[in-house]
């Protein structure tokens, strides 16, 4: 039975847009599968973690009956990586799903559609927002480096995402550093709090453009639903209690340091190559006009820079982790950074020059 003559890059962009999601291994096989759905010149199709469910629609393919079947989403992904761009003809027989593309023929298993498991649209109240997909991926870049990797506080390992009048707000944290970012929303909305978990905020980095096209946000129950483009993603919250990440940011620390972002960058990452690679700690000496980055391994090994810097306080003596440096210095993109002290015991707070709308606290560490 014929399914769909198309060409190969119109069936693989839909594919790798849903792919994504899906586990290499788990304990239900079908999971490993793409749910694939033809209706006319219609094709829709569906992947699912049962967290997370995104599911991307494509019109112009050519030919064939209707079906719908599920089949493994790596191996059909990387066989059209693999052929030649050019036309592909999918086929559907007694349980297999045949791809050809030129000279070659691949064969793949499937398992029944209906077997499939889908997640459920929330449905009653809900808080609903659009924005540009580009001021939400620009936001969430600005703050989810800072999230928790496998913490056991499993609220740490996601990002709050706070709508509330007509304000954005996002945080992240792992208890070492926080991040804090905020953007304005065309139109009032309720005051919503969730956590998004954090494979969440990885395939959404990873999906939306770097455009003015509209994001739409709606927020319900324990779900979320992102509609962007072709592609729906829903996905469960994080049940829990972030902790209260305005407490945490520090107020009126006297000390203040203002740089250039890229050359400190430039520094902080020569600097790192010979820290610790357990700590990664380097020490930051703040002197009148300068200052002095170092750091020290198991080896003995030491590495020493001095910058010239607009500073003209008290002098400073203080350890951080290096990698918290660098993550935050990577991920915003303005020429000038502020940086507040205020002593070597004291949590410090990064922001940009005449703008609230960004905060980084990082806590120092003994060196």
């Amino acid at each position: 039975m014929l399914l769909l003559t198309t060409t190969r890059d119109a069936l693989l962009a839909p594919l790798q847009s849903v792919a994504g999601i899906v586990e290499k291994r788990h304990t239900l096989p079908i999971l490993s599968n793409v749910l694939i759905e033809k209706h006319g010149d219609q094709l829709t199709l569906l992947a699912t973690d049962i967290e997370i469910q995104i599911r991307t629609t494509t019109a112009g393919h050519i030919g064939g009956e209707d079906a719908s079947i599920t089949v493994a989403a790596r191996k059909l992904q990387d066989i059209l990586r693999a052929v030649p761009e050019g036309d592909v003809t999918v086929t559907l027989d007694d349980k297999r799903l045949t791809v050809k593309a030129g000279r070659s023929r691949f064969a793949l298993q499937t398992l029944p559609a209906a077997d499939y498991p889908r997640m459920n649209l929330p449905d009653g109240d809900a808080t609903r927002f659009s924005v540009s997909q580009k001021s939400f991926k620009r936001q969430l870049a600005q703050v989810a480096y800072a999230m928790a990797q496998q913490d056991i506080r499993y609220y740490l390992n996601g990002l709050l995402l706070i709508a509330s009048g007509s304000e954005l707000r996002m945080v992240a944290t792992d208890g070492h550093r926080l991040a804090f970012a905020s953007n304005p929303l065309a139109a009032d909305v309720p005051h919503t709090e969730v956590i998004l978990p954090r494979k969440t905020v990885m395939e959404l980095a990873r999906q939306l453009a770097d455009s003015e096209d509209p994001l739409e946000v709606i927020l319900a129950g324990n779900q979320v639903v992102f509609r962007f483009g072709p592609i729906e993603l829903v996905s469960k919250l994080i049940d829990g209690k972030f902790p209260d990440y305005e407490r945490v940011i520090p107020q009126n620390h006297p000390k203040l340091l203002t740089f250039d972002r890229v050359p400190l960058l430039a520094t902080l990452s020569r600097v790192a190559i010979l820290t610790n690679e357990k700590f990664r700690g380097v020490r930051l000496v703040l002197g009148d006009g300068s200052l002095k980055i170092a750091s020290t391994n198991a080896e003995q090994e030491e590495a020493l820079e001095e910058l010239e810097v607009d500073y003209h306080g008290d002098p400073l003596d203080i350890g951080f982790n290096v990698t918290y440096l660098l993550d935050v210095l990577n991920n915003v993109t303005n020429d000038k950074i502020e940086w507040r002290f205020n002593d070597g015991n004291s949590s410090a707070l990064v922001t940009l020059p005449g703008n609230a709308t960004f905060k980084y606290v990082v806590m120092p560490m003994r060196i």
